[in-house]
């Protein structure tokens, strides 16, 4: 009697692949091996070229593919859609985080379909979306404010600097210390690297302000920023300005102070100020300057015994300043794109 593998557990079908296959290369005809197992002929012959290719690991039982999934492709796609860029409290989760519970809470809710998590992490990795560390947005965001502001506010400000012949910067400014977190280096497995560096705590800070062409503005100074501080260096950036300049920057109190408001009011239109969204750093491409500053300066090479951060730092925006190109390669990360459109 022929045997019937869809009715043998998975354990029982390889041991029969197992000994079949022995039997034969201990001398036992095929024929009688497939006599008595009640096996196709061409089925131990398969077996026996698996086994010579890969030896008897070839024959174990193999893990059963699963049922077929309960979602069609435009509904795997919609998951995607749900996930990607958004945190589950846009769906109505008291959580901020996507599980692969929430997921499948969330399918269930919107497509009545029940998945398990282990069904669901199959799901995730076939979307090629993978576990991550996010990136921390404060909850004062307002993403209606920021679409305004791409969308409407943004594209107005650039036609009427267009209009009046005026630059439009963006202006920034940042804290930077001598001890800032170091970059990963290579070592030994089990190993940890040490990098001397100056015990010397140091800190300064910094401003700057770039535009869409490359031109580049900066200085350094210690202390917090004020209203009058942030007037004198209005009144700096301003020398070298030809043109009006219409100049993009946070809400910092210095900025949104009277005494502010008053001298760019008594500049006679020559100087406008405009302001971002509240908590929407990403929206400002000056932020890359710091960005490039930390991953190029002091957390890449320590400062040396001796050596002063702001001499450093003043040398690294010299640097950029110098460098054109560099200034308008802020203007392409993806979220300062809006300028560009």
């Amino acid at each position: 009697m022929r045997i019937d593998g869809r009715t043998l557990t998975h354990a029982a079908s390889e041991t029969i692949r197992i000994m079949a296959v022995r039997r034969v290369k201990e001398g036992e005809q095929p024929s009688t091996v497939i006599k008595s197992y009640g096996l196709c002929r061409t089925t131990v012959y398969k077996w026996l070229r698996a086994e010579a290719r890969g030896g008897e690991a070839a024959l174990t039982a193999r893990k059963a593919s699963g049922p077929p999934s309960k979602l069609n492709p435009k509904q795997k796609q919609q998951v995607r859609r749900w996930i990607c860029g958004k945190d589950p409290r846009q769906h109505g989760f008291d959580f901020g985080l996507w599980t692969r519970k929430i997921v499948a809470a969330l399918i269930a809710q919107r497509m009545k379909v029940q998945l398990g998590v282990t069904s669901v992490g199959r799901l995730l990795a076939e979307l090629d979306i993978t576990p991550q560390k996010p990136l921390r947005r404060a909850y004062e965001r307002d993403p209606v404010a920021i679409e305004q502001w791409k969308r409407a506010e943004y594209p107005a400000l650039e036609k009427r600097a267009r209009r009046r012949g005026a630059d439009i910067f963006f202006l920034d400014e940042a804290g930077i210390r001598s001890d800032a977190p170091l970059q990963r280096t290579w070592g030994a497995k089990g190993q940890t690297p040490v990098v001397a560096t100056s015990g010397q705590r140091q800190s300064v800070n910094a401003i700057s302000a770039v535009n869409l062409l490359g031109a580049f503005w900066y200085n350094v100074y210690t202390g917090r920023l004020n209203a009058h501080q942030f007037i004198a260096f209005l009144k700096d950036f301003l020398r070298y300005r030809r043109r009006p300049v219409f100049l993009v920057v946070d809400r910092h109190p210095a900025h949104i102070a009277k005494l502010v408001a008053e001298y760019v009011q008594s500049l006679r239109g020559r100087l406008e100020l405009h302001f971002l969204p509240g908590y929407a750093p990403d929206l400002n491409p000056d932020e890359f300057v710091w960005n490039h500053l930390r991953q190029k300066g002091v957390s890449k090479t320590p400062l040396r015994q001796n050596e002063s951060l702001r001499a450093r730092v003043e040398a690294d925006l010299a640097a950029i300043h110098a460098d054109p190109p560099l200034v308008r390669s802020f203007f392409h990360a993806p979220s300062v794109a809006y300028i560009m459109d």
